[in-house]
């Protein structure tokens, strides 16, 4: 594996934990921690006598901030490793782009206070909004560090079966994620102390949206794990590949897994941690289905055409850090 191959995965890994850190700033109620001020903190670059919640939205910030260049520097690397037209390059600049619109989501949730204890459906849009960017994101991410480690070339012609089984469970994914997204942001904003007093919340007449979501919630996730476990299994029959066979039942066991945890969390009414768990398992969910539908759709080139070798005199002699 090249040294831009290891530092897309590197990415990749540390994306998932800033993603993570991003939900516990919802849960815990600091995305107010900065106030009505971006990039700026409170309208100072370094506050003075700082809140726990500033801190936590200030790292937050800075920690995005971190992944925006390391993003850029892959990009940059991969346009001086790979030539004009490789799929890389491709990827690292899609990668970047979705990046860059991450942070203006980021931004635009701060400068329009859809942040703390806002509870409209603007906030409810912005969420689904920044969940799906987040998800895209990450598949270009996982997608550009799979090419990097000599996967092939999507080729769609001549394999709608598998376009077509995999379709299902993708927007599957994106649908439960976005609900889930409104579903946490409604056990922050609206938490029961019991199982008991979460259900007659969820099911009580004129319960807001993101209570009612509660109960909606699980079952669309529980539908598209069955979903996930069905498609990768013709996935397997229709590519019967090594690769196909290890992504695709990641996919189905990491599906079930996140069930589970999603069960947990409904039952223990949403602890913070048991939260972070439940979004890592979706997101690796989402990752594992992405890349058993690339090493799907590219398994039949990769068996006749060996991947391309960065340049020699194009490749850093050292890892970025």
């Amino acid at each position: 594996m090249s040294k831009l191959a290891r530092f897309a995965w590197g990415l990749l890994a540390y994306d998932l934990a800033v993603v993570a850190w991003g939900a516990f700033v919802r849960a815990s109620g600091s995305g107010a921690g900065c106030g009505r001020h971006w990039p700026m903190c409170n309208g100072e670059i370094v506050p003075r006598a700082p809140r726990i919640e500033t801190l936590i939205e200030l790292s937050h910030r800075l920690s995005s901030g971190v992944a925006f260049v390391l993003t850029v520097v892959l990009l940059v690397w991969a346009l001086r490793a790979y030539p004009a037209g490789h799929r890389v390059r491709r990827g690292a600049g899609v990668s970047t782009a979705l990046m860059a619109a991450e942070a203006l989501i980021g931004a635009g949730l701060v400068l329009f206070e859809l942040v703390a204890h806002d509870a409209s459906m603007k906030r409810a849009l912005s969420m689904a909004l920044h969940l799906g960017n987040t998800f895209l994101l990450l598949a270009a991410t996982a997608v550009t560090a799979w090419w990097a480690s000599g996967g092939a070339a999507m080729k769609l012609r001549g394999q709608r079966a598998v376009v077509a089984v995999l379709a299902l469970p993708l927007g599957g994914m994106l649908a439960v994620g976005a609900s889930g997204a409104v579903t946490a942001l409604g056990d922050t904003l609206f938490p029961a102390h019991s199982l008991a007093a979460g259900l007659v919340q969820d099911f009580a007449p004129g319960a807001h949206l993101f209570v009612r979501l509660r109960a909606i919630h699980p079952v669309l996730a529980v539908a598209t794990a069955a979903a996930i476990v069905v498609t990768t299994g013709l996935v397997r029959v229709l590519r019967p590949t090594r690769a196909v066979r290890l992504l695709s039942r990641a996919a189905g066991a990491l599906a079930v897994a996140q069930v589970a945890a999603g069960l947990l969390d409904v039952v223990t009414r949403a602890p913070v941690a048991l939260q972070l768990v439940h979004l890592l398992l979706a997101d690796l969910v989402w990752i594992a289905l992405v890349l058993t539908g690339v090493a799907a759709l590219g398994e039949e080139e990769s068996t006749t055409t060996a991947a391309p070798t960065p340049t020699a005199t194009a490749t850093p002699t050292s890892t970025p850090t």
